[in-house]
């Protein structure tokens, strides 16, 4: 049996996997990134909606972004 926290890790995978799903059928939808990009925010406000003020909504995507910057420099390939 799974600990919290692996359950936990379990769950976001899990939603991770169909997020990712998502931004695929979104694509087939939109060729412009900056129309996909705009819609996931707007998911994100409208998760909240009602329960949080725009502003925290805000620094939380920050927030999120600064832990999953590094993650993702870290992959990138060097060029040339």
């Amino acid at each position: 049996m799974a600990t919290p926290t692996e359950q936990n890790f379990l769950d976001y995978k899990q939603a991770e996997k169909k997020a990712l799903e998502i931004v695929a059928a979104m694509k087939t939808a939109s060729a412009k990134k900056a129309d996909i990009e705009l819609a996931l925010l707007v998911a994100i406000f409208e998760l909240h909606k009602g329960t949080l003020p725009p502003q925290t909504i805000g620094n939380i995507v920050q927030g999120h972004l600064k832990q999953i910057i590094p993650f993702y420099q870290s992959k990138q390939q060097p060029s040339g």
